[in-house]
């Protein structure tokens, strides 16, 4: 079986474009480096691009290839719906591939190409038919009861160490990493496990972006990440092995047993679906809970209408999703000479979707910087991408937060936080590393009696 890393394209440190820009250079901002995203999402930065430059060249970082940035929602609808064109095989979805000799550790960036996300037709839907049992409403229902069960569990642990918490440490980490071990079939013994790759595989891209930094709080970081990953990699080997020999009822079995054009996926796909899943499966879920905690602290009048009336929870939660934007860009190789709102592309240039600039184009979502559950069309974002590589994930990922927000409004309808969010320096996703919260709102006061309904 090919393997998409023997074919992968290397980035050749393109500065300028191969046909002339459209449209001006808009400075101001480096995409590319993940040291500028310790402030979330630079929403002036996109609404310049979004307004002056829909199709922006922007000039590669560290020896990357310069890349067209698309910041508007229609133009990154159509880039998502001519995969034909648009190839996330041919580069990947990473906003650039090194040249092999830097390719380190050993088994890390071909697992992070090999996988479901960056394959094209035919493969790709191929190998989601394998996995979707594990992501349709049925299975939903299924493992609600069971995180619904470890959600009140946490806001216990919250409440008898609160009432100041750190939310993302308690509880928006906790709720995908629970979800997901159940979805696999991760044995409890083995979990911790799990949140320590984790930890480290979210050091390495603060590591890349300011080593010092990373070093002084975590000294011994360089040393030991090597070691871990070679762990995380030799325990999925040994699990999805198991799995093969020994068939469960669990997304790892599917995993393990999947076949692409008849034959048995290779230890290099294998190793990327274990990756995948870790990472992409626990991250997303947990900056949305958490930025939707923040936007609930500043549209107070939302969070009044939820408290008023829980069954707006479902629409609360996509228009969250639309403001929080938690995977900030997608990338797409052109497979041949194309245009795309006037600007010429031309084979084997990047082009990247930037979803939190796409989620607030005023032309879709008019007032777009306000948190408007009543809006028309709140569940027209593009947080979970669209077409064929929309999120495979997405009812698991929304489940988790409307199950989440009804337990925390029934316990907790004051729930404020009390200190600004400290985002993590990530270029891929809105990565919120910790937001200290009083359970009992901004004065600190337990309330005698809870101001939420539930559900019906």
């Amino acid at each position: 079986m090919q393997l998409i890393s023997d074919d992968v394209l290397i980035d050749t440190g393109q500065i300028d474009p191969t046909h002339s820009a459209a449209y001006p250079l808009i400075g101001g901002f480096q995409l590319g480096n993940p040291a500028s995203w310790t402030g979330g999402h630079p929403w002036e930065f996109y609404r310049h691009l979004r307004e002056e430059a829909p199709v922006h060249w922007t000039p590669g970082y560290r020896g990357i290839s310069g890349f067209w940035s698309v910041s508007r929602y229609e133009d990154v609808k159509s880039v998502e719906l001519n995969p034909q064109v648009f190839s996330s095989q041919r580069g990947s979805i990473n906003l650039g591939i090194q040249a092999r000799d830097k390719w380190k550790p050993k088994k890390l960036i071909p697992a992070a190409l090999n996988s479901l996300i960056n394959m094209d037709a035919p493969l790709h839907m191929e190998a989601r038919i394998q996995q979707k049992d594990f992501f349709i409403p049925a299975y939903v229902a299924k493992v609600r009861d069971k995180v619904s069960a470890h959600i009140d569990g946490l806001l216990d642990e919250m409440e008898r160490k609160g009432p100041e918490v750190d939310f993302v440490k308690m509880f928006a980490e906790q709720v995908p990493l629970f979800t997901l071990c159940e979805m696999l079939g991760v044995d409890e013994a083995d979990r911790p496990r799990i949140v320590q790759w984790m930890h480290y595989l979210e050091m390495a891209s603060q590591y890349l972006a300011n080593p010092w930094q990373t070093i002084l709080k975590e000294p011994l970081f360089p040393f030991r990440f090597f070691n871990m990953v070679d762990a995380m990699f030799a325990y999925g080997e040994g699990v999805m092995a198991d799995r093969r020999a020994r068939p469960r009822e669990d997304l790892l079995t599917a995993i393990a047993r999947s076949k692409l054009g008849g034959e048995e996926l290779p230890q290099e796909h294998l190793d990327g679906a274990w990756l995948l899943i870790i990472f992409a499966g626990n991250d997303t879920s947990r900056n949305s809970l958490t930025g939707t905690i923040q936007l609930l602290h500043e549209f107070p009048d939302q969070r009044q209408m939820v408290l008023d009336d829980p069954k707006l929870i479902p629409r609360m939660a996509e228009e969250a999703l639309r403001l929080v934007s938690p995977v900030k860009h997608m990338r797409r190789t052109a497979l041949e000479e194309t245009e795309l709102n006037g600007q010429r592309i031309a084979k084997d240039e990047k082009v990247v979707m930037w979803y939190g600039a796409a989620n607030r184009d005023p032309t879709m979502f008019p007032d777009p910087n306000r948190f408007d559950m009543m809006r028309d069309n709140y569940d027209k974002h593009l947080a979970f991408g669209h077409g064929v590589h929309k999120c495979l994930g997405s009812r698991i990922a929304q489940m988790q937060l409307r199950l989440s927000f009804e337990k925390i409004f029934e316990r907790f309808p004051k729930i404020a936080p009390v200190g600004p969010v400290v985002y993590a320096p990530n270029a891929l996703v809105n990565a919120m590393s910790s937001l200290k919260v009083n359970l009992y709102g901004v004065d600190g006061r337990r309330p005698t009696m809870v101001a939420a309904r539930k559900a019906s």
